[in-house]
């Protein structure tokens, strides 16, 4: 493996192979869809440059996990935490709501499953890797120090033994078990938030409804009929901006007064963080047509939505699932 015999076309397709994974693995890190992409990028030069070196005394796949494990660790040594808006401030009475925006820096970033989540003929294994993307569990990640995540990601989502850690680490298997122990600790703090959402893969028939009545109540933007889906102390967040709201009575309110530009909006299905999601385009009173206002992730809980999660830099995230900054629109549809 590492006689250095490899052609750039063979080299190239084999790294390729690990790409999506380790996506997900520097995205479970850093809480940010562009800095995974780049940690990434930045794994595969590395090895490319160091391959010759390589002496094949582990996998081509835990090396490349020992790479990208040092380049997140890297990237985290300034100490920098991604977070939701709920975890950085109290809820705001519809009252008081103002939109105040944070640096990009500051906000865990939605991903789309595609490109975190391999492929797999075990569901069980892909139930996993689609719980340990979901905004609760990245947030709660985001808690952790920087080892005791990978450390975390590694034993729990990926199913490494504690000496495969220990060695990716250079360190022990005593240390390996104590950090997962403090990891999983912290995370146990923090598991009523977010708890409950999981979600069917593939959506149930009750889950199938609850969204097709989701998108007919916001497309129609029919308050009582949303009200009747949102739990009573759902949440909604708008990221860059850090208010976030809490009930039905503020939810929907923010929406007919602040928010009441998004009524006559269109939305399109986006499979993002594990959940189910919306590419919400809003009418272009210019145009004639919708224009991109943002991709929205849903939490859902006991046949009901429980988070409404809005993120708003759709010049970002927009091109990030491939879709068009604009659409056209004619008798209430769009392409």
């Amino acid at each position: 493996m590492g006689d250095g015999t490899a052609t750039v076309e063979d080299l190239d397709v084999r790294l390729e192979r690990h790409r999506t994974e380790l996506t997900g693995y520097c995205y479970r890190m850093l809480g940010s869809s562009f800095e995974a992409e780049d940690a990434v990028q930045d794994t595969m030069v590395r090895a490319w440059r160091s391959y010759e070196r390589f002496e094949g005394r582990s996998s081509l796949r835990s090396w490349l996990y020992r790479i990208a494990t040092n380049v997140c660790l890297d990237m985290l040594s300034a100490g920098n935490r991604r977070a939701r808006p709920m975890d950085l401030t109290e809820s705001t009475p519809l009252a008081q709501a103002a939109l105040c925006p944070r640096p990009d820096s500051t906000w865990l970033e939605p991903m789309p499953d595609a490109r975190v989540l391999p492929t797999t003929d075990d569901p069980a294994e892909a139930a996993v890797a689609k719980e340990s993307v979901r905004l609760a569990f990245m947030a709660a990640l985001q808690q952790l120090p920087a080892k005791q995540r990978a450390v975390l990601i590694l034993r729990e989502v990926l199913a490494w033994r504690a000496s495969e850690v220990a060695e990716l680490l250079d360190t022990s298997v005593a240390s390996v078990n104590s950090a997962l122990q403090r990891a999983r600790a912290t995370l146990a703090e923090r598991a009523g938030e977010g708890a409950g959402a999981a979600v069917a893969d593939p959506l149930d028939a009750g889950q199938r409804q609850l969204l097709e009545r989701y998108v007919a109540a916001f497309e129609g933007y029919d308050m009582t009929a949303l009200t009747a889906l949102l739990h009573e102390d759902a949440v909604m967040t708008m990221p860059p901006f850090d208010l976030w709201l809490r009930g039905t009575a503020d939810i929907t309110g923010f929406m007919t007064t602040l928010g009441s530009a998004c009524a006559g909006s269109r939305l399109v299905p986006v499979a993002v963080n594990g959940l189910p999601g919306f590419a919400q385009y809003k009418p272009d009173p210019d145009t004639g047509g919708f224009t991109a206002w943002a991709v929205q992730v849903l939490e859902t809980s006991d046949g009901r939505i429980s988070g409404f999660h809005c993120f708003l830099d759709t010049k970002r995230w927009f091109p990030l699932f491939g879709l068009p900054l604009q659409r056209d629109g004619e008798a209430g549809q769009i392409d």
